[in-house]
């Protein structure tokens, strides 16, 4: 195990009813408040109303249409607001993507250049304004993490960026505001925490027993839970479990102490780029294509590991149990209803060499992945994912 340091200084409200301590919590940090969400859901579900209701003596500018995958000049809209309006304190309402936003928001406001360089230029983020949040979305993990994705569509780029001032000062875990959640969101989000889980669980260093251990038991909250969510929206232990397992798949524990690279986060990372797909939904589809790219004589015992104490498979022959566990991973995310090939989410064979070469330049898994991958290896990945596979 590799020395860390893991800081997560977020005061947590969980549970129903948490809203109540809303204006005690934003007002901690002032009474200027940039109002932060994406599209019309929560003032369909009632969401938007109770936050206007709990903040009347606040002082509250919107900042709505924050996109699935936040843009750039969202951001930069942001920064302007946050500046004309003096704002003391972010609120995001939302998922990990208006979460995401708001933390470059934050950072943008104190920076004096274009906010697009504190995405590609990390070491540049500073102070941070205030971030407090209400999640509506189990997926990212961003209410409890330094971590933020922005993408910049003119330049077909998807970064991500971070700062220890970004982590959330407060988050709002209320799993009843996730039952209106659509199934594909639902199940598209449980692929994102999934594959949080995956990233971390598979990289090179060794002696992580606790970091492995956490993992394996968050991956089976998620098998779990998703079908019950999925069947039952109401079901709130469901979604509970959903949300929580969400929370502490990227807030740093199960990745202290591991070094390497995302793999399929900077693959997936260009998909979106080009594509604007939903994330969680092209993690899934690359996913098993690339466990069984990874899989080899070294990484055969690991990928054992998972199969025996995350699907309970028996099987004695670890090279067999790995394929098995990789055959389980890609049929339970095509029985949550995750389309399971690119060409079901419009993306065919026309821009996989440019995505491949570009997934290489935009990370470091040539070099640090658990199993390195040059453009020709993504490109192969990518081609797999173009028709149905099978892995036994």
């Amino acid at each position: 195990m590799e020395n860390f340091r893991f800081y997560v200084p977020t005061d947590v409200y969980f549970g129903r009813d948490q809203l109540t301590h809303l204006a005690e919590a934003v007002g901690r940090y002032g009474k200027k408040v940039l109002l932060a969400y994406g599209g019309g859901s929560i003032k369909r579900n009632g969401l938007y109303d109770q936050v206007v209701a709990a903040l009347a003596d606040f002082e509250i500018t919107e900042l709505s249409g924050i996109e699935p995958n936040p843009r750039i000049e969202t951001v930069r809209k942001g920064v302007d607001l946050c500046r004309m309006h003096e704002v003391d304190v972010i609120l995001a309402v939302g998922g990990g993507s208006t979460i995401d936003c708001s933390k470059v928001i934050g950072a943008g406001v104190y920076y004096d250049g274009d906010a697009w360089d504190l995405v590609v230029g990390k070491a540049k983020v500073g102070k941070v304004l205030p971030i407090v949040d209400i999640l509506t979305l189990a997926a990212t993990g961003s209410e409890m993490n330094r971590g933020a994705v922005i993408s910049n569509m003119e330049t077909n780029e998807k970064l991500g960026t971070g700062g220890w001032e970004m982590i959330p000062k407060v988050s709002f875990l209320d799993p009843s505001n996730t039952f209106t959640v659509p199934e594909y969101q639902t199940a598209a989000g449980s692929a994102d925490i999934m594959s949080h889980l995956f990233e971390n669980y598979f990289k090179r260093t060794t002696g992580t027993d606790v970091q492995d251990f956490v993992s394996e038991g968050l991956m089976k909250a998620v098998i779990k839970n998703c079908p019950i969510a999925l069947k039952e929206p109401d079901n709130y232990d469901a979604r509970a479990n959903l949300m929580w397992a969400s929370t502490w798949a990227l807030n740093g524990l199960t990745g202290s102490g591991k070094k390497g690279a995302w793999s399929c986060h900077a693959i997936e990372h260009e998909l979106s780029a080009y594509y604007d797909i939903t994330h969680g939904i092209g993690l899934a589809i690359l996913t098993p294509r690339w466990m069984a790219y990874a899989l080899n004589d070294e990484t055969v015992e690991k990928f054992a590991q998972y199969a025996r104490n995350v699907w309970n498979v028996q099987e004695a022959v670890p090279m067999m149990a790995a394929r098995i566990g990789i055959q389980k991973t890609y049929d339970y995310f095509k029985a949550c209803g995750i389309p399971m090939t690119l060409p079901e989410v419009g993306i065919d064979e026309e821009k996989l060499t440019l995505m491949a070469e570009q997934a290489v330049a935009h990370s470091t898994i040539a070099t640090d992945a658990y199993v390195p991958m040059d453009a020709v290896a993504v490109e192969g990945i990518l081609r797999e994912c173009l028709s149905e596979s099978s892995f036994v």
